[in-house]
């Protein structure tokens, strides 16, 4: 089965109906989380740059950066923006200085013609994430929630994120939370839809703590 492309809800729809049929011990979350909604987020610097502020913060934190981040820079980012703007308003912005220095190169990178982010399109999945992964301050994370969330990437999954790690282990009732590697082993069992597992243990995660479980 070839990766299909996440365009829309009908299509994320579709995949999840396969998915569900891959591996009903998946059914049960859809019971307590209902059919999760499609995340998506515009490709290009602007997408790149939510989910690295996204690194780390809590959903609420994430989106209220992500607005001063865009109000400081009058839109939202791009390149230009972010290399025109000094290093207080970054930071006034909410900016950690690991984040700055990771948007800027980024935005170094692309401006240099180093870096072509529409181009990941074209490329084969494990071949975009070395890419992304090649920029200042991309690790896998980073580079699996854009394939995922702003390139519509089926089988984009991020093994690492912690959320996905609690609600795996709770709904499959593994006595605990995964481990990375614990998670990444039992996500081979979804190829090629990873990613729209992803989508359902999140909401699986969200609807037991009645808050968001996926990147903001």
């Amino acid at each position: 089965m070839e990766e299909p492309h996440l365009a829309d809800q009908a299509a994320f729809d579709q995949a999840l109906d396969v998915l569900l049929r891959l591996d009903p011990r998946l059914g049960p979350l859809v019971a307590v989380a209902g059919r999760p909604s499609l995340r998506r987020r515009p490709p290009g610097f602007a997408g790149l740059a939510a989910v690295v502020v996204a690194q780390q913060l809590s959903v609420a934190a994430a989106r209220s950066i992500s607005a001063r981040l865009e109000a400081a820079l009058g839109g939202p980012p791009t390149a230009a923006a972010l290399l025109a703007a000094d290093a207080a308003t970054l930071r006034a912005a909410g900016l950690s200085a690991p984040k700055i220095r990771t948007l800027t190169g980024i935005a170094r990178a692309l401006a240099a013609g180093e870096a072509d982010l529409d181009a990941l399109a074209r490329l084969p999945a494990d071949a975009a994430a070395a890419a992304l992964t090649r920029l200042p301050g991309i690790g896998l994370w980073t580079a699996d929630i854009y394939l995922l969330f702003c390139l519509g990437r089926a089988d984009a999954f991020p093994h690492g994120d912690l959320a996905l790690q609690v609600a795996a282990g709770e709904a499959l009732q593994l006595g605990g939370r995964c481990t990375p590697i614990g998670l990444k082993a039992i996500a081979e069992d979804w190829r090629p839809l990873r990613g729209v597992a992803a989508h359902l243990l999140w909401a699986y995660y969200g609807a037991r703590r009645a808050r968001p479980g996926a990147p903001a």
